[in-house]
């Protein structure tokens, strides 16, 4: 039987069973609109209560700063764009990472053509920012900070806190998309000075389509989609109920088993990174190391060899990773993430990421760091670019002998 092993969760993660069992009743007994005045649609109404207490208990916010949206991506796109037009007055200048999702990075280039500023700060060969680079970025005008909790292709964890910090002493909005983080790491919003958090219900083992936006209980903010008065005024259109009892349900078990996932996932991150770099010479791990890194990323460099070509001969030996953001998947061009890292064309055209869950054993690792060296060294062995940089190498080495 063909091995089928999953290694891209940052992508997705499946439903789990728990989650689903709450959600089936909201498909078919419990259709009603929860807007309806009629008692049949209460239990909907306590549905979606429910669902928010949940989330609010995870990240440390009130029940009523969370928003619930279709994704991440709405969820990043109101932040950027809210936050930027409801505080016109006060200035135009954003601050962002060059790192970012394109859900931030696109959002940005919008109100870049409707007279805002916007600074992409640079990052460091390990993908965090700087602080200084930051602090030095702020200027009168600047009126939101927007910087990732963690990378979503090399799982950098970013200094979260100061950040927070220096932009509560400073009065401007921080928000940060933590897509990858929640329900990965402990977040408290509070203690992290963080005004405005995205989530999205599938990278937690909740379903598609449903995400959260919090927002802190003050922060001005314009509306991104206009229409009725579902969750408070502030987002319309009809619930989608089963969807959000299912992030609801998703978060609260993943509160509790997180401290477990982390320990354990970290353990076998750790094995895939070092039994490659020991096994695979010329291999380059992408992002830190240790507990600064998301504790199920790996994101490794394979000089010489085509990322994609490594992804279809996973495929075939039943393991299936990625080479990187699947919403950049449909482009030909290197992964902006490490080209912002310093990685050339040719070396970034050469990565894969492999991301770990629940399903993920050590016998999948040990499969893994079986079959991945022995496809590295077929494909390098037909590759016209291994064999210039063998050369190269060559002349070096001679070089350096005589």
């Amino acid at each position: 039987m063909k091995r089928s092993i999953y290694m891209d969760y940052a992508a997705t993660t499946f439903v789990r069973q728990g989650v689903l069992d709450e959600m089936m009743p909201y498909f078919k007994d419990n259709f009603a609109n929860p807007s309806s005045l009629y008692s049949f649609s209460e239990i909907n109404k306590s549905a979606i209560k429910l669902a928010r207490h949940k989330v609010a208990k995870v990240i440390n916010s009130d029940e009523n700063e969370v928003y619930f949206t279709s994704g991440g991506s709405e969820s990043d796109n109101w932040a950027i764009k809210g936050i930027a037009f409801a505080n016109r007055a006060r200035g135009n200048h954003i601050i962002t990472s060059q790192i970012e999702h394109h859900a931030i990075l696109n959002a940005s280039k919008f109100l870049e053509k409707n007279g805002f500023s916007v600074t992409y700060l640079p990052v460091d060969s390990e993908g965090f920012i700087k602080i200084e680079d930051l602090k030095n970025a702020i200027t009168e005008k600047t009126i939101l900070v927007s910087i990732m909790f963690a990378n979503n292709e090399i799982g950098t964890i970013e200094p979260v806190s100061e950040i927070g910090k220096i932009c509560r002493e400073k009065g401007i909005y921080f928000h940060t998309d933590a897509v990858q983080a929640v329900g990965h790491l402990p977040i408290d919003v509070k203690s992290m000075n963080i005004d405005l958090l995205s989530m999205s219900g599938h990278k937690f083992y909740g379903p598609k389509g449903v995400g959260v936006l919090y927002i802190r209980k003050g922060v001005k903010i314009d509306n991104l989609i206009d229409g009725g008065a579902q969750e408070r005024g502030k987002r319309a259109s009809t619930e989608n109920v089963s969807g959000i009892v299912g992030l609801g349900k998703a978060i609260e078990i993943a509160g509790e088993e997180l401290d477990f996932e982390i320990n354990r996932l970290r353990v076998l991150r750790d094995k895939i990174i070092e039994g490659i770099l020991n096994k695979v010479p010329n291999a380059k791990l992408n992002g830190p190391r240790g507990d600064n890194r998301l504790p199920n990323n790996v994101n490794i460099s394979f000089v010489g060899v085509e990322g994609e070509t490594l992804l279809f001969d996973l495929d075939d030996a039943g393991v299936f990773v990625s080479t990187g953001s699947a919403c950049a998947s449909g482009s030909l061009e290197p992964s902006h993430v490490l080209l912002s890292i310093g990685l050339s064309h040719e070396v970034a055209h050469g990565s894969v990421r492999m991301t770990l869950g629940l399903n993920t054993t050590e016998e999948d690792v040990d499969y893994v760091l079986d079959v991945l060296p022995k496809i590295v060294e077929r494909r390098r062995a037909m590759s016209p670019l291994w064999s210039q940089i063998l050369d190269r190498e060559e002349q070096i080495s001679c070089t350096a002998r005589k």
